[in-house]
């Protein structure tokens, strides 16, 4: 189908860095995954190759079923590089510290830096799921700057008034507010319906 064909999938780019938490980008592909009219591009950092063996015991031949299109994190020349190419957003997450400052620097010296610098400056949304504590002052001040640049900086913080129950649940409600913020439809959490009265 055309770029211009209103049916075209949405394309959505996930970064997977090297802070811990690899289980959010997993989370987020498979959400993807199932989601019509989505197509996932991925690309993982070499930290975060790591960490997915780490956390999760994951290979790249595990992930890479789970995304439509698998990118190298050092192919600048990539698709996702690009203005030009319609994506509708990007997540990177987890977002170490590292990436987060090349980010707000606009370094671009990998396809992670360099397709989170598209989504700033074609005006798309891009979403940093930053995992660190505490942060310093360099840290926030990153942050600032992201966001002054149009940037989400939506840490993966638990949401305890919706009582989970395991360590998947608390993941899901990170990746489920990370999905609401890209615009992509899912039923990974449930959402708050108002306080009741005991």
């Amino acid at each position: 189908m055309g770029l211009s064909d209103p049916q075209a999938a949405k394309r959505i780019v996930v970064a997977i860095s090297g802070a811990s938490g690899a289980c959010y980008g997993v989370r987020m592909l498979q959400a993807l995954r199932d989601a019509p009219g989505f197509e996932s591009h991925l690309v993982v950092s070499p930290a975060g190759w790591r960490n997915l063996r780490q956390e999760l015991q994951m290979s790249p031949g595990d992930l890479r079923p789970l995304a439509d299109h698998v990118h190298d994190v050092g192919d600048v020349g990539a698709t996702i590089a690009s203005g030009s190419f319609r994506a509708a957003g990007m997540a990177v997450a987890p977002c170490s510290m590292r990436t987060l400052a090349a980010i707000a620097h606009g370094l671009g010296d990998n396809l992670i830096t360099r397709a989170a610098d598209v989504m700033l400056k074609e005006r798309r949304r891009l979403v940093l799921m930053v995992r660190e504590t505490p942060l310093h002052l360099g840290h926030l001040r990153n942050m600032i700057v992201v966001t002054e640049m149009g940037a989400i900086v939506a840490p993966p913080v638990p949401a305890f008034y919706l009582r989970p129950q395991t360590v998947q649940d608390i993941v899901d409600q990170a990746v489920a507010r990370t999905l609401d913020l890209l615009d992509v439809p899912h039923a990974l959490s449930a959402r708050w319906a108002g306080e009741t009265a005991a």
